[in-house]
């Protein structure tokens, strides 16, 4: 009897071996040549990856001219661009009002420490004047 309690044929130890790991099986996430990272996602091998040996490398390809790196560097850029979500006009006059008045208050801050800084040393080292 005590044989057949191991390794999860307990009926207490049945939910054991449905712990999942981000949505991976636990008998998944456990194979040696899958590495799992201490933050709790595991890493999956492709099981649909194409061989090596029919693609293209870098070699095998011609390089891309200059002109053509620079194009796409700017179809990149307008790509990313098209993805940011613009402030509205309320929000931008909002957002610079509070940038406008942080950087006032901290002139402020700065420029009076500097002056009793510099009425400090005068008092402690004397007025040449």
């Amino acid at each position: 009897m005590a044989e057949s309690k191991r390794r999860g044929e307990d009926d207490g130890d049945e939910r054991l071996d449905d712990v999942t790991v981000d949505g991976v099986a636990d008998d998944d996430a456990t194979d040696a040549d899958e590495p799992v990272s201490r933050g709790g996602t595991a890493t999956r091998k492709r099981a649909n990856a194409e061989p090596t040996e029919g693609r293209k490398t870098r070699k095998d390809t011609e390089r891309i001219g200059l002109f053509a790196r620079i194009a796409r560097f700017f179809r990149e850029v307008v790509a990313e661009l098209r993805k940011v979500i613009w402030p509205t006009r309320k929000e931008l006059l909002t957002y610079t009002a509070v940038v406008v008045t942080f950087v006032a208050v901290m002139l402020a801050i700065v420029a009076g420490l500097d002056y009793g800084f510099a009425k400090a040393v005068l008092w402690v080292f004397g007025n040449p004047s």
